[in-house]
Formats: structure tokens, sequence, C-alpha cells
């Protein structure tokens, strides 16, 4: 009985072979013909009694090579698929597609190998037939989501048409939520998967948009289940994904599920044409309900804008104006509506820059409605960029001067010396090289502030944050300064017990320099300048007392702008080209520390310096600022 099923499988075996469209070849481990069905036959044109027991002489020459490697795969235990040519016997080449497996016993002995052949325009045919069928099933589909508005329909409408289309096992369309995806939609999901969210950089989608492309095809395995979408699904094997984008940006993706069915070239084109279609009814979708909300809305956006609004209707008159448009120009919504606007316009498109009898600089922008005839006119309050543009053509004359004048006066120096050395008395050289040195000096400290000004600017001073003592600073700072003028009395108050600082100890001998430099430079009469700290709280503060000038309260804060000195008359006062303060409070801050200007009781100015003080063991360096 049991010979005679075997025999009886054995027919089987032999009648499904026989009977196979596709052409089956079995070779012996030395690549002789074991086997050749009847497709095999009308395939190459060879009958199995011309070729069995010997070489196929199918392979052409110069892919003996080719065929070579797939034996050798396939006997190291691999499968091989691949499209290539082999020789039909009246010696046309044909394009087929092989798939060669190894031929074992029951114990993994190899015994030799079976291909099996098709012409690879039968499998073209018949992808392109099957694509064009889904094709037009995609168009059916996209007709019926754009049909809604409704934006959860639509979602539903996109993850049942992705398993219809794709033939997935499962279905899902996640929304992009900043750093997150949340699950929106699913089909053949479980429903309380619905709203769960995870990493958006963890996820395929953020692999899929780091490459820049649209789709992505991954297989997967259970240990590498990670993904909300996916996660719970049994028997899970490749994941596709493609990005729907809305406007021009990545909205959300599209997930197909494949846990029994097969994932190819076909099913990857019509998930990526399904997810820009997506893409299209989303932002239908979006943009209805934005309509809706912006009817809700528009006033209050109106309302609350930075920028001055206003509309004006097909004769030219103004029909709204928002109320930063009245706080701008001083033109409350009563006076205007009704009338032309305050200040010229531009053409649409164009921006026109101008200055308010108020002494304000605007930008203003026009833009048509040619639905409507009605024009938009959005102006902003450009006066500080204004004064900050001046503020740097200033910096550059005072700087080429600053430069020009030492520079003039070591090349005169310099030239003499060159000329008359032998003439002049050596009181006289020594007196120009004194004067060289000390012009010298000068260029050197102007393009240090220069230097430090540009890093400052760029966030790019380096700090090393640690423990040092502030009282030893200042004593060092103010060391030799009694001495540098006779209309000047120095005092300097530091407590013996005085605690240490978190802080950069050369960054805060830069800037206590500064600081006593403005006091002696700001205080041109002479008088007293005191230097005073303390401790209080969590921080150690130290001020710098001068009997000058004085600040303006509205220039408290402008003086440590960049280009800025309180008065413009005070670059030719006192030079300089307004970068000192700038980088005082740049090196202040960047220490975790501060620095304010404050007027002095009985006149003059106090600058106020404050550190964190130690509480414990502090070492750490910090990089770029």
């Amino acid at each position: 009985m049991g010979d005679d099923r075997s025999d009886y499988e054995d027919g089987i075996a032999r009648a499904a072979v026989a009977s196979s469209p596709d052409a089956i070849v079995a070779l012996d481990r030395d690549l002789s013909v074991l086997g050749w069905n009847p497709a095999a036959e009308r395939l190459f044109g060879w009958s199995a009694k011309q070729l069995m027991g010997r070489r196929a002489p199918i392979v052409p020459a110069e892919l003996m090579a080719e065929h070579n490697a797939v034996m050798e795969r396939v006997r190291t235990g691999g499968q091989v698929s691949l499209r290539t040519r082999r020789f039909h016997r009246d010696g046309r080449l044909l394009e087929v597609r092989v798939d060669t497996n190894a031929l074992r016993t029951d114990t993994g002995t190899l015994l030799g190998y079976v291909s099996v052949y098709h012409l690879a325009d039968d499998d073209e045919v018949a992808r392109a037939a099957r694509r064009a069928r889904l094709v037009r099933r995609l168009t059916d589909v996209v007709g019926d989501i754009n049909a809604e508005l409704d934006l959860p329909i639509v979602l539903d409408r996109i993850a049942g048409s992705l398993t219809e289309l794709t033939g997935a096992d499962a279905g899902g369309f996640v929304q992009i939520e900043g750093e997150r995806l949340r699950l929106v939609s699913g089909h053949h999901l479980p429903s309380d998967m619905r709203g769960t969210t995870a990493d958006l950089h963890t996820s395929l989608v953020g692999k899929l948009l780091r490459t820049g492309k649209t789709v992505l095809l991954e297989e997967t395995s259970p240990d590498g289940l990670h993904d909300l979408v996916w996660a719970r699904l049994p028997g899970l094997h490749t994941v596709a994904v493609g990005v729907a984008a809305v406007k021009g940006r990545p909205y959300g993706a599209l997930y197909a599920l494949f846990a029994k069915g097969k994932a190819g070239h076909v099913e990857l084109e019509l998930l990526e044409l399904l997810a820009g279609h997506a893409g299209i009814a989303v932002g239908n979708a979006v943009a209805y309900q934005e309509a809706v909300r912006q009817r809700a809305h528009e006033r209050a956006v109106f309302d609350a804008s930075a920028d001055g609004i206003g509309v004006l209707d097909e004769a030219g008159r103004v029909s709204q104006w928002n109320p930063a448009a009245a706080e701008l120009t001083g033109f409350p919504a009563e006076r205007v509506i009704g009338g032309p606007p305050p200040f010229p316009l531009p053409d649409p498109g164009e921006k026109l820059t101008i200055r308010l009898e108020s002494g304000r600089w605007l930008d203003v922008l026009c833009a048509a409605i040619p639905e409507t005839g009605e024009v938009v006119v959005d102006f902003r309050d450009v006066t500080r960029a204004k004064e900050l543009e001046e503020a740097k053509d200033l910096f550059l004359a005072t700087t080429s001067h600053e430069l020009r004048t030492p520079i003039t006066i070591v090349q005169g120096f310099a030239s003499t010396l060159d000329a008359r050395w032998d003439d002049l008395s050596d009181a006289e050289r020594r007196s120009a090289v004194h004067t060289i040195a000390e012009r010298a000096r000068m260029l050197g400290r102007l393009v240090e502030h220069l230097l430090l000004g540009a890093h400052a600017g760029a966030d790019e001073l380096r700090i090393r944050i640690e423990t040092f003592d502030l009282a030893e600073r200042v004593r060092a700072a103010t060391l030799g300064l009694p001495v540098l003028s006779d209309r000047h009395r120095i005092e300097v108050r530091i407590p013996d017990d005085l605690p240490k600082v978190h802080g950069d100890s050369l960054a805060t001998d830069i800037l206590l320099g500064q600081l006593l430099e403005n006091a002696f430079k700001y205080s041109p009469d002479g008088g007293l300048i005191r230097v005073e700290a303390w401790a209080v709280g969590d921080q150690v503060g130290l001020v710098v007392d001068d009997e000058g000038i004085g600040i303006a309260a509205a220039d408290r804060e402008r003086i440590f702008e960049r280009f800025v000195q309180a008065d413009s008359g005070n670059r030719r006062r006192f030079g300089g080209v307004g970068l000192g303060l700038y980088i005082v409070r740049s090196l202040a801050r960047a220490q975790g520390g501060d620095v304010t200007a404050h007027s002095r009781p009985g006149g003059g100015t106090r600058m106020r310096f404050v550190l964190k003080r130690v509480t414990g063991v502090c070492g750490s360096e910090h990089g770029m600022i």
C-alpha cells in the first residue's frame, strides 16, 4: 500500500512538471540535464531526448560567468531570481525570467539544481494589464475620496482604498503632529489603536522623510516591530509607506501592511499614486475646514496683527483699518475709513519705505485682489532698522577716522625716522619711537574691540566657567589707576570676606578694564571714581561710579547695542566705535551674569556688574555661546 501511495505521488509530480506552462529544467551537480519538460522543449527548441545527460547549450558565452555565480549562490543555500538571456535552438536570444533553486535530498545533500523559465515579455504584459486595471480602479477611488470634504471620513476612505488597491492585509493613515505621529485612521486594524501616538524620528515615516523620497518598502521581522501602526499585526513581513503632502509639506503618511500578501513594484507605485492623491484630498478637506474656521477667526487675526493692515475698495477708499494701523500712523479708524490712506502707496508687489511726520519709518506693501477689485495694504515699523543702518554707516565712518588718525601719525613719525635718523637727536628719536608705540597700542586696542564685537555678534565668545576671586581681579584692574590722571580720585571698597564667583577671569579682566576706561573717558572734568563690591543672595555685585556726563534714562539700554553711544555727538567728543559696552554685556551674560547702567545719585553714571557666587565646587568648560 505504501509503495502504491509513493508511486501515485511520483506520478502526480511528473504530471505537474509535464503540464506546467513554465519551462522546468533539472540539472545534476555537473550541470548536465536531468529533466527537460515539454514547456522547455517549446521555449528553447531542443527536445528532452536530445539534451538528457548533456549540458544544455542555452547560456551565451558572455553570460557564463553570471550563470556560474548563480549556481554557486544556490549551492550555498540561496535562491536566485533574475532576468537574463538564453539561446533558442535556431540561434535567437530570448529575454527570460529564471528562478533557480537547489535540488536536495531530505537530509540536505545536494543532488543538483532546478530552474523555472518563462519569457520576460509575458511578465511585463501581465504586470501592465494588472497595473492598467488597478489604475482604472484608482481613478474611481480618487473620485470617491475627493467627493467628501469631512476630513475624518476622507481619511477613513483613504485607508480602506489603500488595502483594496495594493492587496495589503491592513492599512492606516498617520498624521504628522510636530515631532509625533498620530494614527488617525485604520483599516483591518484594532479599533483601539486609533489615536495612538509615536515618535516621528524613530518611525519609518521619519526614515522615509530623511531619504527625501516619497515611498519606502521595508521587510521586517517580529524582533523589529517598534512602530505604532503595525506592531500588533500578526505575521507581518513587509511594510510600505507613502508620504502624503499638503501644499508641498508632509502632512501624514499611508501604511500598507503585508502579513500574507506580497508587495512589489506595482504595489509600491500604486501606493505612491494614492499618497499623492490623498494629499490633494486631505488638502481640500483641510482647506474647507480652514475656510469655515476663517470666518470665525478672520476678524481676530486682523485685529491682533502687529502689522498695520488696511483694505481699500475699488475707488481707493479705506474700508478696513486695524488697531495696529491706527497705532503706527496715529490715525484712528474713524478718521481714515471712507477716505484715502494717510500715506502714498507702492505699486502692487513693490515695497515703499516712507517716513511719517511723527518721524516713524514704515515699509509699505500692497496686494491687489482681482476678484473684488480691492487692495490690501500691509505696513510695519522699521524705525529701529533704519536707526541701526544709520548707526552702522556712522560706525564705518568713525572706524575709518579712528584708524586713520593713529596710522597717519605712525606713518609720519616712521617716515621721519627713516629719512632723518642721523639728523635727529637721541631725545627726538626716543620721542618719535614713543609716539609710534603709543599709537600702535591704540590701534591694537581698536582692533581688539572690533574682533571682540564681531565674535560677540556671532555668539562665538569662548568662555571658561570656573571659580575665581573677583576681589583679586578688581585690585589688579585698579592697581596704578590713581597715577593715570591728576583730575580723578580712585576709591576701591572690597570687603575682605567677598565670596568667590563662577565665571571667566580673563573675560572679567576685559570687562572691568572697559568699565573703568569708560568711567575716566566720560568724566572729562575729573571727580571721584569709586569701585565697590558686595555679596547679596546667590550673587556678587560690583559697581563702578563716576561723576561724569551721565546717561539719559531713554539710553540706558541702547548703549549696550552695537555701534551706539548715548549721544551721537559723543563720537566726536570722546572717540570710539560704539562697541565697548556691547562687548561688556556680552562677556557678562556669557558668564551667567549681567551688566546694567543707572544714574548715580548726585550726577554721573553707575555701571552695575553681577556674577553668581560660589556655593559649591565648579570647574566645567562651556563651548561656543
